[in-house]
């Protein structure tokens, strides 16, 4: 039975009459009447008594009248839902790390997403590099990837991956002679970082800043292309993961030690506010993240 046979019984209920469904339904009386006579041509009984001025639902016409109206509720239901839904899948992301070497393989990710997602814009907050999680308790960001687990009750937090962080040497570099890379190495060494303040680079917090150690000389060179180029002249040394570094031609000439004897590593995730995390497109975000870098 189609639904356009319950919206008649429907209407013609509700209203009384033929005439006064005419309207509502955007048919005019004879069409109306003739859906109703095929209606009750292949029911094989009729829906209404016909009076003069009132028609009323015969028993079997008031028990469709029952069934059209669960039918008709549970469609408009689900197509609220399904608006909710696409409502939900539509949205701006703003996103920033606490580290500029994140951003190396972010803009082929957020190019990928844009394609499977054309209601998804994805942008780069630079100005919020180092503080994305204040920035994000102040709304100014929707995500924040970091390496470090917040504390706060506000945020919900997804762990991505692990990588380790390598000190990237010229081979001549005496520094090559070691097993891996001690405090007492970096003491003596010229350490090139992306930018200050130390508090933001890895190295230092994680290795450096627990035995209270500062190598002699430190530069802050923001292009990673520079910096390699400083290291490959035997000139300093750059502390990355590898993963980091796919983008750029690595000369022969340039190798990797561990830091420490068991290696620096590390854990990411991606922070957003609990208020956003049931977001369809947030949720698209970290799914499809998580599938990239995972």
């Amino acid at each position: 039975m189609e639904i356009k046979y319950f919206r008649l019984i429907k209407t013609i209920s509700e209203e009384g009459s033929i005439a006064n469904s005419s309207e509502k339904l955007f048919l005019t009386q004879s069409a109306l009447s003739h859906q109703l006579k095929d209606l009750e041509d292949r029911l094989g009984f009729k829906v209404f008594h016909r009076t003069r001025n009132k028609w009323k639902l015969t028993d079997e016409g008031a028990e469709l009248y029952k069934l059209g109206n669960e039918i008709l509720e549970r469609i408009d239901n689900f197509y609220t839902n399904i608006q909710g839904i696409q409502h939900g899948a539509k949205g701006h992301i703003k996103v920033s790390t606490e580290c500029y070497s994140f951003y190396h393989g972010l803009p082929r990710f957020i190019q990928k997403m844009g394609l499977l997602y054309p209601d998804i814009d994805v942008d780069l907050i630079l100005e919020a590099t180092h503080r994305p999680i204040q920035k994000l308790l102040s709304d100014e960001i929707d995500i924040a990837l970091v390496s470090t687990k917040p504390g706060s009750d506000l945020l919900a937090c997804y762990e991505t991956f692990e990588d380790e962080i390598f000190a990237i040497m010229h081979k001549e570099s005496r520094l090559n002679e070691l097993e891996f890379m001690d405090t007492h190495a970096f003491k003596e060494s010229h350490l090139i970082i992306h930018s200050f303040p130390l508090e933001t680079v890895s190295v230092y917090e994680r290795f450096l800043k627990p035995y209270k150690t500062l190598p002699s000389k430190i530069s802050a060179i923001p292009l990673t292309e520079v910096a390699l180029e400083m290291v490959n002249a035997n000139l300093g040394i750059l502390c990355m993961p590898k993963w980091a570094l796919n983008a750029f031609k690595i000369s022969k000439e340039l190798v990797f030690k561990k830091i420490g004897k068991s290696g620096l590593k590390r854990k990411h995730f991606l922070v957003v506010r609990k208020a956003d995390n049931t977001k369809r497109y947030i949720q698209d975000f970290i799914s499809n993240f998580m599938d990239e870098f995972g």
